[in-house]
């Protein structure tokens, strides 16, 4: 049976004491998480080491990081690889968000190097995927997100594959007044799915984890969980705001 998580992806906000703070109000209101159901906080670089401190002995929560390199060390000045994360505390890592693969130009090529730097970490993958406006209107999203993750995992063996959470992040529907509907999120997750089980059979694309990424809130969070195809979100905005994403979180811990 897959998991259902909740992953929390602060971006570039909150310095150390704002994160220790928000750390601090989501534990004090936390549910009861286990093996199923399971939560990830995705603080800056600066932030992994004091919020693992903070949550290191509360069951099945995690630390992500937002990013790594594709190279184990070397002289590049600025950057951060997959082994120092983990050894600040990270278990998982945020890999091709809609971000990184527009302000950074991160392409499917680099991604895989990313992908294999991480895995070979033993660092769980959190692989985004989605379609912007221009693909949605065309309505060719379906062979656009497929595309991506066939060039971005397919090169993976199956028990690699087992170490890869997908995040679908339907850009067209972020800060452009569109609203993407519980229904058309199911229909891209089914489709993940599938596609996953081309290459890997139905039982590994069946356990599976996929995350919704787009405006995630207490106040459709629920509708967005009782999705068949949808595990559980990615969250960006409602993550720095502890009542907000305790709110999803129990929404996730109440979905079936």
């Amino acid at each position: 049976m897959r998991k259902k998580i909740v992953a929390g992806n602060w971006k570039m906000n909150l310095n150390m004491v704002q994160g220790v703070s928000l750390v601090g109000a989501i534990l004090k209101n936390l549910p009861d998480l286990n093996e199923l159901k399971q939560v990830v906080l995705a603080p800056s670089f600066l932030n992994i080491g004091v919020t693992y401190q903070q949550i290191m002995n509360t069951p099945f929560l995690s630390i992500g990081a937002q990013n790594c390199h594709q190279e184990e060390f070397g002289a590049f000045t600025g950057e951060v690889s997959a082994s120092m994360i983990k050894g600040a505390g990270a278990s998982h890592v945020i890999l091709g968000h809609s971000e990184r693969r527009e302000y950074f130009n991160e392409t499917s090529s680099l991604l895989k190097k990313k992908v294999d730097a991480a895995l070979a970490q033993e660092l769980t993958v959190i692989f985004c995927c989605g379609e912007p406006l221009s693909i949605r209107d065309a309505a060719t999203e379906n062979d656009y997100v497929a595309q991506q993750i066939q060039e971005g995992l397919f090169h993976l063996e199956a028990a690699q594959m087992k170490h890869i959470v997908i995040a679908y992040e339907p850009i067209w529907a972020i800060g452009t007044g569109r609203t993407a509907t519980a229904p058309q999120a199911q229909d891209m997750h089914h489709n993940i799915r599938n596609v996953i089980a081309t290459k890997y059979g139905s039982e590994l694309a069946g356990n599976t984890t996929i995350l919704y990424g787009g405006s995630c809130k207490p106040s459709n969070a629920e509708e967005l969980f009782a999705c068949p195809d949808v595990d559980g979100g990615l969250i960006g905005g409602a993550a720095l705001n502890a009542e907000d994403f305790v709110g999803i979180i129990t929404a996730m811990m109440n979905s079936k």
